[in-house]
């Protein structure tokens, strides 16, 4: 079970699992709507799904968000009001996974997730994440592997929580730059000095946009604390 956005990592995430388990075996839930979901998106995701040979269901859940922001007040907070269809699009994918039996397959990457891009039991309330050990740029390289079509490699990541929403926008760097800080940050143990060091002093914003990202969304990948009642 898994959402199909007419993106890349969902596109690398749906061809492995019909890989893994066999094109009969996956369920693609493709959600369109109307204020963050290009049109375009959805025919790709349809159009993808069919050439794998994997079931896909369209269900626009343009109402159901309505009908949730008209019962609340609204803030006016486009993040707050974007987090709500994140989080609808899981309630819808474990509605599917619960009825059938099926196991939510995320589509996650290395760099979102370690820089907390990603809506908190929203796209990141799933059973699995088979691209999560892979930074943004290495999806890529495997999404050409897998023979993923152009048109679909070419798009620009995004959320689609709103219109015009773009992922390198709101981090304020590029992928390119991210997984670079990552790596050396993650895998060789550097620390900021360090980073600098390597990388340059024009490349200090940069630095401290990514380290100040995994420091305050660290949370997101933790279970919640539970206090402890029964001290030692």
């Amino acid at each position: 079970m898994l959402g199909l956005s007419g993106g890349v990592d969902s596109a690398v995430i749906a061809a492995l699992s019909a890989k893994a388990v066999g094109r009969g075996r996956v369920l693609a839930l493709i959600m369109p709507e109307d204020e963050g979901s290009p049109p375009v998106d959805t025919r790709d995701a349809s159009d993808y799904a069919d050439s794998l040979g994997i079931r896909r269901e369209i269900i626009d859940f343009t109402p159901l968000c309505k009908c949730f922001l008209q019962s609340v007040p609204r803030s006016g907070d486009r993040v707050a009001e974007g987090n709500v269809k994140a989080r609808l699009r899981m309630a819808l994918l474990y509605y599917f996974a619960n009825c059938e039996g099926r196991m939510v397959v995320g589509s996650g990457d290395r760099s979102e997730l370690a820089m907390g891009y990603f809506t908190k039991y929203g796209d990141g309330g799933v059973d699995i994440l088979p691209i999560g050990g892979l930074y943004k740029t290495q999806v890529r390289r495997m999404g050409e592997h897998l023979g993923v079509p152009e048109r679909i490699m070419k798009k620009k990541s995004s959320p689609c929580l709103w219109a015009g929403q773009q992922a390198e926008d709101e981090l304020g760097l590029e992928y390119g730059e991210v997984d670079l800080i990552l790596h050396l940050h993650l895998d060789e143990g550097y620390g900021r000095g360090r980073l600098v060091e390597e990388l340059g002093k024009g490349w200090e914003k940069r630095i401290d946009k990514v380290l100040s990202r995994i420091d305050s969304n660290s949370h997101k990948l933790k279970m919640p604390p539970i206090a402890d009642i029964n001290p030692p």
